[in-house]
């Protein structure tokens, strides 16, 4: 589930200890479990050990190892829940994706499966992660690391010349990855003209697909990762890594397979998709102020998707600007069928708005607690069996888990930009920054209340007025930085 992601790029001194216990408290305000329990962390070393378990899976695993597949994941990364091959087909392509196994290792009902369902996903944050799975797995012996016979659910999708599946096929295997490339090499390469069949047949898939997107009015952000580094002065600086090509086409592989995913759910009467409600025309209003602010033409006919697929996030403010586009996708959901009275949802009840097409989580078991079990409904569906009980069982109660989950990691996310924020406006109280009124709240104790967004650094923080008289909405306003607390992770302005 997508959030806002800080990294914290700075040497270890007193301001960075700061920032790290700011963060410990932000966990344990928000309630999220940090250690695991010492008898779902034994489970879980003694699945690394001896392996995967396929004595209570249905089904055979094929060899699929002859399958060159890589992994294309941000710099550093050990928790790889996906491998890929892509390569013409007669006229169209060959899409097979392989996905980390985890009910190999997850014994249902057991301590380790328990924890997975109260953390829900995996938490990232600007110092680290809080895993759903012990690392000993999401990093180890579950991870579909280069080199390694690895465990896996394969996708196997055929499309045609335009990019629209034509076939679908979905199995366990077995996999190994020839290569673990992070998004600067594989960009690098496709740039250079020295990329290898895979990767041009993957920018070629990834750029119908993205046109596929368009047609149907869907809405993939680019949302840049947001940085706090220590400038030369020594004071902290908060920039933008833009999103590089391959990243979108890498995740048009995960939409598509996650597309299809769900029309297989959907046929067989049973599983869980994802869902979200078209966005609230109060966001729309507000957005097109920020773009006010940003400098950024949206003429009043052109509908939000056609504006986004503009947009590039190596320049600031559209980095800014699709960062605060997030907040069209609020309502986002999940819709668990097939199990105690819960009808098969059709219409606008099985679709993903900014998809525009029903959609399902299934690419990212490692990460993402409700991926695990559309797999195994998928592969049910493909396979001819039913419907394994565990899943069945748990089917109805996963849409509020994984609301709760949200819930958590979205205040996690906010408090952890709110807490970067004010440690990069800390050194700079008093200074006057001109931005834009973005939103206005009722007056309260005699003076006007807004939200101020900022041009550099690329922030949005409240505002107060001098009087109760309303703030000019969607115009520039000069305003002195009034106060920053670290601690209370607060920024406030006062309008001049």
């Amino acid at each position: 589930m997508p959030g806002r992601p800080v990294r914290l790029l700075v040497p270890s001194d007193a301001a960075t200890v700061a920032v790290r216990d700011g963060l410990d408290a932000l966990r344990a305000e928000v309630e999220l479990p940090v250690d695991y329990p010492h008898d779902a962390l034994a489970e879980a070393d003694a699945a690394a050990r001896r392996g995967p378990d396929d004595t209570r899976l249905p089904g055979t695993r094929a060899d699929r190892t002859d399958v060159p597949f890589v992994t294309i994941d941000p710099e550093g990364s050990t928790d790889l829940d996906q491998a890929v091959h892509v390569a013409r087909r007669d006229t169209g392509w060959r899409v097979q994706y392989a996905i980390a196994d985890v009910a190999a290792f997850v014994a249902p009902g057991g301590p380790l499966d328990a924890e997975t369902h109260r953390r829900g996903a995996t938490c990232y944050s600007p110092d680290g992660r809080v895993p759903l799975h012990p690392t000993v797995l999401s990093e180890g012996a579950a991870s579909l690391l280069p080199d390694q016979v690895r465990p896996a659910v394969l996708w196997r999708v055929d499309l045609d010349a335009d990019g629209e599946p034509v076939d679908v096929h979905v199995e366990r295997a077995l996999v190994r990855s020839r290569a673990q490339l992070s998004y600067a090499q594989a960009q690098a390469s496709l740039d250079a003209g020295s990329a290898d069949d895979l990767l041009e047949a993957l920018a070629a898939v990834g750029r119908l697909r993205e046109a596929r997107e368009r047609e149907r009015g869907g809405a993939s952000l680019d949302v840049p990762e947001q940085e706090v580094v220590r400038a030369d002065d020594g004071t902290f600086d908060l920039r933008f890594r833009a999103t590089l090509p391959v990243e979108g086409w890498n995740a048009q592989i995960s939409l598509l397979t996650g597309i299809v995913a769900a029309r297989l759910m959907l046929d067989a009467g049973v599983g869980v998709v994802r869902t979200l409600p078209p966005a609230d025309p109060r966001d729309v209003a507000r957005l097109r102020r920020t773009a006010a602010a940003l400098d950024i033409a949206w003429p009043d006919d052109v509908p939000y998707p056609d504006l986004l697929a503009g947009l590039d996030s190596r320049r600031g403010p559209h980095a800014a600007f699709l960062r605060e586009a997030t907040t069209l996708f609020r309502g986002a959901g999940y819709r668990s069928f097939g199990a105690v009275d819960a009808p098969v949802p059709t219409g606008d009840d099985a679709e993903h708005a900014a998809i525009r097409a029903p959609y399902a989580h299934v690419t990212a078991p490692l990460r993402r607690l409700v991926d695990r079990y559309g797999t195994e409904v998928c592969l049910a569906a493909v396979g001819g069996h039913d419907v394994p009980a565990w899943v069945h069982d748990a089917l109805p109660g996963l849409p509020a888990t994984m609301a709760r989950t949200g819930r958590r990691v979205a205040a996690f996310d906010r408090g952890a930009l709110d807490l970067v924020e004010a440690v990069v406006l800390a050194p700079r109280v008093g200074e006057t920054f001109t931005g834009v009124v973005v939103d206005v709240d009722e007056p309260r104790d005699g003076r006007a209340r807004g939200a101020l967004q900022l041009r550099d650094p690329a922030v949005v923080a409240p505002v107060l007025g001098a009087g109760p008289a309303a703030l000019p909405l969607g115009e520039a306003l000069d305003a002195r930085l009034d106060e920053v607390s670290v601690v209370h992770r607060r920024v406030t302005f006062v309008a001049r």
